[in-house]
């Protein structure tokens, strides 16, 4: 048996086995008529398999791509370009991890300007599920690598928020699909505050460049500059600047401020990507906001 590389995703309707995702399918369309963004969908974990079907309505969770999705957009024509290697890879998964402070903040970083994929961009921490991992490992252990925060399975209590849809580049004006994910948003939450965590933060600077403790009220004006939409910013109130960690080559953090214009900066369509948060942690972070509004009973 061929030893498996890669956790992928598969698809599931009701009378019929799990199908492995193609790289150019639309995961989303796949359980609606096309057209629409969002879908609720359960998802499970079974035997190195990252499984999305319908599901009982109570399991349910969101599974949204932006309107702009090249997968979405593909051409018949533009789909055949995409060379064979890329197309053969299927699509992959990836947890993303929302760690929330006692104090209610959350830990975003900003991706090194050298990786190939979302470069200079603000996300919360996290990367590929290895083999027979779960969620949870994955996340934790992404956690670690990228921040140096550990944390224990034991001392958190995980929530799947939702999944996105990730394509990179992120529009086709940019180029044609090299990568297909789902992102799976995981919150936990820690009993420290933001400025004890802090204390044992050691990123990974070949990871990440930035870290930042980003507030509900930043968070607001973060997911009201929606990507593609030309709608007025919510600026609350906030200061010109925020503070945040910038990481040096050798790994230490130094303190500096970044504008709040790059946190509420948009996606540009065409030309040069900006330093900015992405749009599925933009999608995140929105549904961080209702947890805060509503939490678990």
């Amino acid at each position: 048996m061929e030893k498996i590389r890669r956790i992928l995703v598969y698809v599931w309707k009701e009378r019929a086995a799990p199908q492995q995702a193609q790289f150019v399918q639309s995961i989303t369309s796949h359980f609606t008529d096309g057209s629409d963004d969002e879908v609720e969908v359960s998802c499970s974990l079974d035997k190195n398999q990252f499984i999305l079907h319908r599901g009982d309505r109570e399991t349910r969770i969101p599974l949204k791509r932006p309107a702009f999705c090249p997968i979405k957009h593909l051409s018949v024509t533009e789909a055949a370009a995409i060379p064979l290697d890329i197309q053969k890879r299927g699509v992959d998964v990836g947890v993303a991890i929302l760690l929330q402070t006692a104090n209610h903040r959350v830990l975003l970083t900003r991706r090194a300007k050298e990786l190939r994929i979302f470069p200079n961009v603000w996300v919360p921490p996290g990367g590929h599920v290895e083999p027979d991992e779960t969620l949870l490992e994955a996340g934790l252990r992404e956690l670690k690598e990228e921040t140096g925060l550990k944390l224990e399975p034991e001392e958190v209590s995980p929530k799947i928020l939702g999944l996105w849809e990730s394509v990179f580049p992120p529009m086709l004006s940019r180029g044609l699909p090299q990568r297909h994910h789902i992102v799976i948003y995981m919150l936990l939450h820690s009993s420290f505050t933001h400025l004890q965590l802090q204390a044992s933060l050691s990123p990974s600077p070949a990871e990440v460049s930035g870290c930042l403790w980003a507030d509900s009220r930043l968070v607001r004006s973060i997911v009201s500059a929606v990507d593609g939409e030309d709608g007025e910013v919510c600026l609350d109130d906030l200061p010109i600047s925020v503070s945040m960690s910038q990481v040096t080559a050798g790994g230490a953090l130094t303190d500096s401020s970044l504008p709040v214009a790059v946190f509420v900066s948009r996606a540009p369509s065409s030309g040069p990507d900006v330093e900015r948060v992405s749009t599925g942690t933009k999608f995140a972070l929105e549904l961080w906001l209702k947890s805060l509004e509503a939490p678990d009973l």
